[in-house]
C-alpha cells in the first residue's frame, strides 16, 4: 500500500480505499512547474494502486482551485522553442492519466479555476462547485495561445461546441450556476453543502463493489463508441460481474434486505447502500 508521502504542494491523505489530495501553492494556487511536478507523480501513483478506488482533489484556498499554468514557465517555453510536434504532451499524459484510471476522481471547486487548472479538472469523472464562487475561465486566447491542456478536446464533449467556443474564444468567466446547466459541473451547492456532500458521495461510492465501481466507469466510457459497439462492450463487462461470487452475494443480500417488495423499492438507495455497508 503506498503511503502518498512525498508531496509538499499537496497534502496526500487516506482513508481505506478513498485518497484525498488537498491543493495548496500560495497564493493562489497556480499550477507552477513544482506543483505539475506533483500532480503528475500523484497521478502516476494512483494508477498504479490497486487499493484506491475513489480520489478527491480539493484545495486549501477558498477562493482558488487552480488559477491556470504559471505564464511566466509557458513565457520561458516560447524563448526556447522545441521543434513542434503532435505527440502528446507531459500535461496531456497526466489528464489521460485521471481520465483513465480505473478510479473514481472528483474534483471539489470551491473556488475560480482556469487555464490548464480547467483542462484538468474536465479530465475528471466529476465536477463539484460552489454557488456564487465558483467561477470557470480559460484565459489563453485573450493572450495569445490556446488551450493546449486537452481544453478544445474535452470542453466540446462536455458542454457542446458552440458553448466551448463562447468558453474559449470569448475568456469569458462561467460562474457555477451556468456551469452546471451547461454541464460543466455535476451540482453546483451551497458553500456550507459542498464538502459534506462530495464526502458522503465518494465514501459511498467506495464503499461498493471494487469491481463494479470500476467496470462500471469502463462500460460508461465506452458511450463514446458507435452504440452497437458500446452495448458489446457493455453485455460483456455486464457477464464478468453478473457470474462472480461477489455480485450473487450483493443481490442475494439486496433480496434480504427488502429489495425488490413495494416497500423495499421505495428506499432503494439505501437498501442497496446496505448491501455494502456504506
Amino acid at each position: 500500500m503506498m503511503a502518498y508521502d512525498n508531496y509538499t504542494l499537496l497534502q496526500v491523505r487516506r482513508d481505506g480505499p478513498l485518497i484525498t489530495a488537498v491543493i495548496n501553492n500560495p497564493p493562489i494556487n497556480i499550477i507552477t512547474m513544482a506543483l505539475f511536478g506533483e500532480l503528475a507523480q500523484l497521478a502516476a501513483e494512483l494508477e498504479a494502486d490497486p487499493s484506491v478506488l475513489v480520489f478527491v482533489l480539493k484545495s486549501a484556498d477558498p477562493d482558488f482551485f487552480l488559477a491556470h499554468f504559471d505564464v511566466e514557465a509557458l513565457i520561458a517555453m516560447a524563448d526556447a522553442p522545441a521543434p513542434p510536434t503532435e505527440a502528446a504532451n507531459a500535461y496531456h499524459e497526466m489528464c489521460h492519466r485521471f481520465r483513465t484510471m480505473d478510479k473514481v476522481t472528483i474534483a471539489q471547486i470551491e473556488g475560480r479555476v482556469g487555464g490548464g487548472g480547467a483542462e484538468l479538472s474536465m479530465n475528471f469523472d466529476m465536477r463539484f462547485g460552489v454557488i456564487g464562487k465558483t467561477i470557470i475561465n480559460q484565459m489563453e486566447v485573450p493572450i495569445g495561445i490556446l488551450p493546449g491542456g486537452t481544453g478544445t478536446q474535452n470542453l466540446p464533449r462536455l458542454v457542446g461546441r458552440a458553448r466551448a467556443m463562447e468558453i474559449i474564444l470569448g475568456g469569458i468567466d462561467v460562474d457555477a450556476e451556468t456551469a452546471e446547466r451547461w454541464g460543466w459541473l455535476n451540482r453546483a451547492l451551497p458553500a456550507d453543502a459542498i464538502d459534506a456532500h462530495v464526502d458522503a458521495l465518494a465514501r459511498r461510492i467506495a464503499s461498493f463493489p471494487a469491481a463494479a465501481v470500476r467496470l462500471a466507469k469502463q462500460s460508461v466510457d465506452s458511450a463514446t463508441l458507435p452504440i452497437a459497439e458500446g452495448c458489446e462492450r457493455e453485455a460483456a463487462l455486464f457477464q464478468t460481474l453478473l457470474f462472480s461470487d461477489p455480485a450473487r452475494a450483493a443481490m442475494r443480500r439486496f433480496l434480504a434486505l427488502g429489495g425488490q417488495t413495494r416497500e423495499g423499492e421505495r428506499r432503494v438507495a439505501e437498501i442497496s447502500a446496505a448491501v455494502a455497508g456504506a
